[in-house]
Parts: C-alpha cells; structure tokens; sequence
C-alpha cells in the first residue's frame, strides 16, 4: 500500500531542497545586513492565543488539538503572536526598537490552491518600539532589498502602499460607525478579487445609502494624492493619515526604491489589528497571489498584556514568490550548483582503503570530499567526478608506493604529482 504525501504539503527531494535553501538563505542575508536578528519559537502554541488575535472563528483555519493535560493547542499558522508573546515576557530587558526576523514553517487548514498551500515557509521582520513612519519605510525597504536581489525589477512587480489609518478616517467622516468598519475591512480587502458589480451589490448589502457607497467606490480606486485631498475634503483624521503617507513615499524615494512603490487605497488588509500603514507586494500582470503584505499593528502587543507599544512588520511566504521565480526565468539561473572540491580515484582496487582514507582525512579538515563504493574503472571514476561537479580529483596509483598523489583539474585537464604531506600541508593556502 503506498501512501501519498498529505493534500497541501510538499516533499523535498534534493532538487526541491535546493531552491527552499537558496530562498531562505536570501531571507537570512537580506535580514542581516538590513540589521535584524533572527528569532524562533516553538512549532505549538494554546489556541486561545491565536483566538486572541483574530477571534474564535480562527479555529476553523489552523490545525488544532486536545493534549493528554487537556490543553487546547494549535500548530501555528503564523508567527505574530508568538512574536508578541515572547516581546511581551521580556519587554522591560529589551533594547528598543526590536528588529527581529524568522523564518518559520507554518501550517494552515487552508483549502489548497494554486500559490496557497497547508504547510510553508514564510519570511517575517518586524520593528517593534519605533512610532515613526521611518519603520514603515524600512521595512517596506528591506522587502524590497531582497526582491530586487533576486533579480526582479519595477516592471515585474509593485508594491502597494495605503494606510488603515486613512481609510478609518475617511469612513468615519462618511459617518459609519466604529463597529461596523471590521465586517467592512474584510469585504473592502476582497475587492481586488471580485469582479466590480459582484464587490458594489456586497458593498451596497452593506451600505445601503447610495452617496456613501459611491464615495467609497471612488475612494477604493483613486491613485492621485490631489483626487483624495479633495474626496476626503475636511476630515482631520484622514488628512494627517494622507500625510504620513506622503512622509513614507518621501523616505522611500531618499531609500532608491520609490520606483517600484505606488499608492493604492485598495490595499486594505483584511486582519482586524493593523493601524496604520498597510502594504502588499504583486506581480504586474495581477496573475497570482499577493507575494507579501505587512503593515503597523500599534495595538497588539497589549491586546496579549503588554504595554501599549507600536510595532509594524512583514510576511512574505515561500509559495507564491517561487511560483514568479520560475515564470520569469529567474529561478533556475540563480541556484548555485552542487559542487565537491575533491573526488578521490583510484587506479584499481588494491588502492581502495587508501582513497577511502585520503577521502576521510580531507573531510576531517574541512574539505569536502567523496569517493565511489563501486571498484569501476578510472575513466568512470572520473565521470562520476565530473558529474559531481569536482573541482580537482585525486588519482592514487602506483605513484602512491612513495606517497605520491596525482591531482587532477577537473576544468583544465591538468595533471600535477605532490608528495602527500606537503599536499596536505599547503591545504587552503592553493
């Protein structure tokens, strides 16, 4: 009986491994010189704390369970709160601002779908402790420092820029009350992915006032600073979040990255805790997913017990930038190649235990270096070297009676003879 891999998670094979490092190792890097320190937590939390964060109906969305003490657990399905917690249990030992960074393997009860699967890796960075817009800028930034690192420019994607706080504003001056904007959030966030008379006759269930459901249409597509000035006309409140927008798109184009920004009121963010700045990351063609999304969440370390503490951030998960990797060519050109520094052969197999040893031996200080169980020829010793992409092979031969190793340049061809200690010796100086 053979047993399939579960719907929605993904085995991986060497090849496969290949690209999940090289991806992540590019989230490491980036996250590094960008000045963030990495972090992690456990795979499981209580449930509760993620009902904390979005609510009971969250429950239906991760992978949860009853342990033997009767604790109710979740396999996490994102990091966040595990960020706050922790933040939140040493929060008066903690420099300020936190930069921190991780890359967990998350697991969601999700229905699987093309870029959208139950188990994958996401990229998150987030500053805590930093009121300024400068940290939105930032962070935006440091997304888009790896993005362009892997080769993908202005014309591949864009990143969309607005702000909960200016759409709160705005909505509140239409005179919609505070407890109406959640179930309002979550229904602006789809409109991108509806088709426009489906989102206006959910919008209109919603808001049934024509005036105030036009205005909002009209908000959820403008992209001119000046249309706005004039939409949102005397309201305070959206006025000074319009204005940290401006302050963010100012740090960007002093950053060098403001061509590949634009400003979007369509961007909303579903999740009920962000405050602020909000943004997401798209392909230009609009074909897949959103690659990443992020924004200030002022509020949420103290809705898990801490203090009131500002705090913005990002998560970028592994699925869909692959997917776009691979669409524009950009994957498989960047993955560096398998390579060993040296393949030890042997003439016969009377030199075996020899090779094995040299082999050992150039492991032991660091090198790394492989042989062939099989007694096969020289010639197929030396294909199996070529094929592991070997930089030098080492032939033990007659020559090695008096110590003697052949070194052999897998690029060139060439052939040099070196006694064995003073190989061994000159290891790392060549």
């Amino acid at each position: 009986m053979k047993i399939p891999p579960v719907k929605g998670t993904r085995d991986f094979y060497p090849q496969e491994m290949a690209v999940r490092n090289w991806i992540i190792d590019g989230w490491k890097k980036v996250s590094l010189r960008n000045g963030f320190e990495e972090y992690d937590g456990p795979i499981f939390e209580y449930l509760k704390m993620f009902q904390i964060k979005s609510g009971d109906e969250i429950a239906e969305q991760l992978f949860s369970l009853t342990d033997r003490g009767g604790r109710e657990l979740a396999l996490r399905p994102e990091m966040t709160p595990t960020l706050a917690r922790m933040v939140n249990q040493r929060i008066n030992s903690l420099p300020r601002p936190i930069k921190w960074f991780s890359v967990p393997r998350l697991i969601r009860a999700e229905r699987p779908q093309k870029g959208r699967l139950r188990e994958f890796f996401q990229w998150n960075i987030d500053i805590i402790g930093e009121d300024s817009v400068l940290a939105d800028a930032e962070v935006i930034f440091t997304t888009i420092d790896y993005l362009r690192r892997i080769g993908l420019t202005p014309e591949d994607i864009k990143v969309k820029v607005s702000s909960r706080k200016f759409l709160a504003g705005f909505l509140k001056g239409l005179g919609i009350p505070e407890q109406k904007l959640g179930t309002l959030y979550v229904l602006l966030d789809k409109s991108a992915k509806l088709p426009a008379d489906v989102f206006e006759e959910l919008l209109i269930e919603q808001i049934p006032e024509k005036t105030i459901s036009d205005k909002i249409l009209k908000f959820m597509v403008e992209q001119s600073g000046e249309q706005m000035d004039d939409l949102i006309g005397p309201n305070d409140s959206a006025r000074s979040a319009l204005d940290e927008i401006y302050q963010v798109f100012e740090y960007l184009k002093s950053m060098g990255v403001s061509d590949f920004c634009i400003f979007d009121p369509g961007i909303v963010r579903g999740l009920a805790y962000y405050t602020g700045i909000v943004f997401e990351v798209h392909d230009v063609v609009g074909e897949l997913r959103a690659i990443c999304g992020g924004g200030r969440y002022d509020n949420l370390l103290a809705d898990f017990g801490g203090p009131a503490i500002s705090a913005t951030g990002m998560g970028m998960g592994d699925c869909v930038l692959e997917i776009l990797l691979r669409e524009k060519g950009l994957l498989e050109k960047q993955l560096p190649q398998a390579q060993i520094e040296y393949f030890v052969a042997c003439v016969d197999e009377s030199f075996k235990e020899e090779a094995v040893q040299i082999t050992m031996e150039l492991r032991s200080k660091g090198f790394a270096a492989n042989f062939s169980y099989k007694s096969t020829k020289l010639g197929k010793q030396l294909k199996q070297a070529s094929e592991s992409n070997a930089k030098k092979c080492i032939i033990i031969g007659e020559e090695f009676k008096d110590r003697i190793l052949v070194i052999k340049d897998m690029a060139t061809g060439r052939q040099e003879e070196m006694e064995q200690d003073k190989f061994f010796a000159g290891l790392g100086k060549q």
